[in-house]
């Protein structure tokens, strides 16, 4: 078990350093007046993907029509239709379409007013006996620091099965307010669904996010920003209900706008967590650590309540929902797509509560899952702190050998932003104090 562990994590570390060594990919095509955001697809199953397009051109109902191919020239058509959309989803666009064969790679298009959208491309999973898969993972894209051009390399590597976004897709802040190499529409902080609405298509025609959706199918999930700074079930530190209005009615206008815009399948509102089983070999958990079942953070690692056993992360469903799903599981990998670092991290100055080290009880029981149910090959993915980590997650007062892992029950890879700033330059020089007094991290660079 911990050989199979290690030997996956020194393939991911691998994979991550070829990213940019793709075949390329066709040009992005002409901008189309009707359809400016583009197409994206999401959640591909053996026989079935969400396709996804915005008529950007429309002010009343409009008929969008559909069709999706074997081939890029759309000549080998396996499915076509009509749809209608209007202003009560933002004109946008989403079919679950299904019939499809898995394992294979679909051209689909939108037609509308007299115009065509591009030529997206997605593929289906293979949910039988995949001998591969490979993953891109991205998260942490703030609009206002910088050029997307992760997402363009991400286009190119047409190898890709699908790409796993970890959360902070957009950023709710005001112009100049963390940030300032580009500018927003609206400029002020969003918190109306018009506001969040506004804010989706703003990112959605950066050309190379756009390229990204057209090339690959995504699995998403949202974390804080999509909504506010450190949110919980209840409230975010950056939500005034003096002066921005009740927190339930923010955070249910970010829950539409993320549903209109994201090629996701959702089986209610406002639940995102969900498993997508890639055959025998890989068991895929995308869960919410952020709105679904959170407490309120802690003030600091001193608070009392972080030693609340009854804190949760996750909340009481969602943690029983990954507990079933793990310890049923057959597959060979089990990989768990969440938002915020597992590991422990024991150093006053990078002490984050808005992590599982805020919540030690609620990790407590994730590590027991793992330990009574005989958990193996589990692999953590997480984003939301700009930087890049890989560690053994060790439960308390177990008997950890570095060397071969034997003791750990899962790792962990964080991956960096797409753009925004890594850990400040002051604390860059911790990585190797870290490395080298905490033995279960194995890779940590804190400015990228």
């Amino acid at each position: 078990n911990a050989l199979s562990r290690r030997g996956f994590l020194g393939g991911a570390i691998s994979s991550a350093a070829i990213a940019g060594c793709g075949d390329g990919s066709d040009t992005t095509p002409e901008e189309s007046p009707v359809f400016l955001h583009g197409v994206a697809s999401g959640d591909p199953l053996g026989d079935r993907v969400i396709l996804w397009t915005r008529v950007t051109s429309a002010e009343a109902e409009v008929e969008v029509a559909w069709l999706i191919a074997t081939d890029p020239e759309l000549q080998d058509v396996v499915a076509s239709g009509t749809v209608e959309t209007n202003a009560d989803v933002d004109f946008t666009v989403k079919l679950d379409v299904d019939g499809l064969s898995p394992a294979t790679t679909y051209y689909y298009r939108f037609d509308a007013e007299g115009d065509s959208s591009p030529v997206g491309r997605t593929r289906t999973i293979d949910d039988a006996s995949p001998k591969r898969l490979r993953l891109g993972v991205v998260s942490c894209a703030s609009y206002a620091h910088g050029y997307f051009h992760v997402y363009r390399r991400i286009a190119e590597r047409l190898d890709l099965d699908a790409v796993i976004h970890l959360g902070d897709y957009i950023y709710e802040y005001a112009d100049d307010e963390y940030g300032a190499v580009r500018k927003y529409e609206p400029a002020h902080e969003i918190i109306t669904l018009e506001d969040y609405r506004t804010r989706y298509a703003h990112y959605r025609k950066d050309p190379d996010l756009a390229e990204a959706h057209r090339q690959h199918p995504f699995f998403t999930v949202w974390d804080d920003h999509e909504l506010a700074n450190n949110s919980w079930s209840g409230g975010a530190e950056n939500h005034d209900e003096a002066t921005e209005g009740p927190f339930a009615d923010r955070k249910a206008a970010a829950a539409k706008a993320y549903a209109e815009w994201m090629p996701i399948r959702l089986s209610e509102p406002g639940k995102i967590y969900r498993n997508i089983r890639f055959g025998d070999l890989v068991d895929l958990f995308l869960l919410d650590t952020r709105i679904w079942g959170r407490d309120e953070q802690a003030i600091d690692k001193d608070d009392p309540s972080v030693d609340d056993p009854d804190r949760t992360l996750l909340g009481a469903e969602q943690e029983a929902w990954l507990a079933e799903g793990l310890t049923q599981s057959t597959a060979k990998f089990k990989i768990i797509g969440q938002q915020v670092m597992v590991a422990p991290l024991p150093v006053d100055a990078l002490t984050n509560t808005d992590q599982w080290d805020g919540y030690p009880a609620a990790r407590q029981r994730f590590y027991d899952v793992l330990t009574a149910g005989q958990v193996e090959n589990v692999v953590v993915l997480t984003g939301d702190i700009h930087s890049t980590w890989a560690a053994d997650l060790v439960p308390d007062g177990v008997v950890y050998d570095p060397a071969t892992g034997a003791g750990a029950v899962a790792v962990e890879l964080v991956v960096p932003a797409v753009s925004s700033p890594g850990v400040p330059d002051i604390f860059a020089e911790l990585a190797g104090d870290i490395l080298q007094d905490f033995p279960h991290f194995k890779l940590i660079d804190l400015t990228k």
